[in-house]
């Protein structure tokens, strides 16, 4: 195996993490865990967990020419995919096409946290735009809205252009 093949292989600590808050609808927080941004990966993706709080949701949306998987950590919610609903709760699992729209809602009464990965990468630009910095342990911050110019930044990073913006 030559030397550039070994180096594609890393342990992230959660210290050396992207981390934001994120503003309404999801109130939760992000963490980056790896992105090309960061790391030099043979393929172009991207991984981290995504917390959303009680009673928030993750908005409508799709992905123009990307694929998702999502898996449940922790609590409990509903995937909304193409308009059908579908509980998920610890240990269920995912798959989003591109251009499938989708929506994730915390039913629980504590936070639901989710894993993420997504082919090509390029949620990182997203969550570090609309977001804001996060310590880790740290006190959230009270609910905030999204930029005034979200739609740009949607359409410049990962997003399908969205059919009825929230």
């Amino acid at each position: 195996m030559n030397d550039q093949a070994k180096a594609q292989a890393f342990a992230v600590d959660p210290a050396d993490t992207e981390t934001y808050w994120q503003p309404k609808p999801a109130n939760g927080y992000a963490e980056v865990h790896i992105s090309r941004r960061h790391h030099e990966t043979l393929s172009d993706f991207e991984s981290g967990v995504q917390v959303v709080a009680p009673g928030c949701y993750i908005r409508e949306h799709a992905h123009s020419a990307h694929e998702e998987v999502i898996h449940v950590i922790e609590g409990n919610g509903t995937a909304s995919i193409d308009g059908e609903e579908t509980p998920i709760g610890p240990g269920c699992t995912v798959y989003l096409g591109p251009l499938r729209a989708h929506k994730i809602t915390n039913t629980g009464s504590g936070p639901l946290r989710l894993f993420w990965v997504l082919m090509p990468g390029g949620l990182s630009e997203f969550f570090s735009e609309i977001g804001r910095p996060r310590t880790p342990g740290g006190a959230a911050p009270e609910p905030f809205e999204r930029p005034a110019d979200v739609a740009a930044i949607e359409q410049r990073t990962v997003y399908a252009p969205n059919p009825t913006p929230e």
